[in-house]
């Protein structure tokens, strides 16, 4: 194993680039790229053809802060409500279907609420 990653980030990043060759987004279909931090997630809609984010929501966006309002709820459930809100917002675009970008984390816990969320809003992945 010559080129083993030397961090968890770099292996992520590595299974990103791994993910990336084969997912890729257009206006009609963008691709919903995901990041979590340790606090945050952050979902986006990338259009790759013109190499320009369409949209973005995060667990900072001010409709998701005012949704999730009070006492500190789970991550999951916010995850949930940023796929809500995002899908939402891509559909005043005209946007109806999305391909999903995981971004390198296993489609598990957040990054699946995101899509999930999505899903619920009617965005089709």
């Amino acid at each position: 194993m010559a080129n083993k990653p030397k961090t968890r980030e770099e292996a992520r990043l590595r299974r990103h680039l791994r993910i990336r060759k084969k997912i890729s987004g257009t206006a009609e279909v963008p691709r919903l790229n995901v990041f979590r931090s340790l606090k945050h997630i952050y979902a986006q809609l990338v259009d790759d053809t013109t190499h320009r984010t369409l949209l973005t929501v995060s667990s900072l966006t001010p409709e998701v802060r005012t949704k999730i309002a009070g006492d500190k709820p789970k991550r999951t459930s916010v995850s949930r409500i940023v796929g809500q809100v995002l899908a939402a917002k891509a559909k005043e675009q005209g946007v109806q279907r999305a391909r999903f970008d995981r971004g390198g984390y296993l489609y598990h816990g957040r990054v699946r609420a995101v899509a999930e969320g999505a899903r619920e809003a009617g965005l089709v992945i």
